[in-house]
């Protein structure tokens, strides 16, 4: 899933993996939903899955169509980085037992995966066509992640 790209792809094969990421991703939170116990946290896990959903149906838009469209292009947001410091569990893995706070945080842990392969992806393609599509998508991840990092800091970052 994080696997940095090493050379740039045609259009239909960058497609082609981006959108197999996405569908992994989101198994990941299909199967952390029908394990999971606490209704607070399984509605975070649908939440972010569902999410998971409407991106990887702009990739497939965006492989139908041959691109984005230029009304769909908004920039990045800057985000905390609360990845690196909140890691719940096994990125494969959330227990029966999780509750909304590790629920969050792997929701935060994918969706930062998710920006990495955007970013890597728009990065290795730089100048071709594919390359405003990824760059997109990870402007997208941003606006996610910073919502998802700032409802983490609102419940369960003490202040100070």
């Amino acid at each position: 899933m994080t696997d940095q790209v090493k050379a740039c792809f045609t259009f239909d094969a960058a497609c082609d993996a981006a959108i197999e990421m996405e569908t992994q991703i989101y198994k990941l939170f299909l199967g952390a939903i029908r394990i999971v116990k606490d209704k607070a946290a399984n509605e975070i896990l649908q939440e972010a899955a569902t999410v998971r959903l409407g991106i990887k149906q702009k990739l497939e838009m965006a492989a139908l169509r041959g691109g984005i469209d230029e009304q769909e292009i908004q920039g990045a947001v800057r985000v905390m980085n609360l990845a690196h410091s909140i890691r719940c569990c096994d990125l494969q893995q959330i227990n029966a037992k999780a509750d909304n706070r590790k629920a969050l945080a792997f929701a935060i842990q994918m969706s930062k995966n998710a920006l990495e392969f955007y970013r890597g992806m728009s990065d290795q393609c730089s100048g071709a066509p594919m390359a405003k599509l990824f760059s997109s998508l990870g402007d997208d991840q941003t606006r996610y992640l910073q919502q998802l990092e700032d409802t983490y800091e609102k419940h369960f970052l003490p202040e100070g």
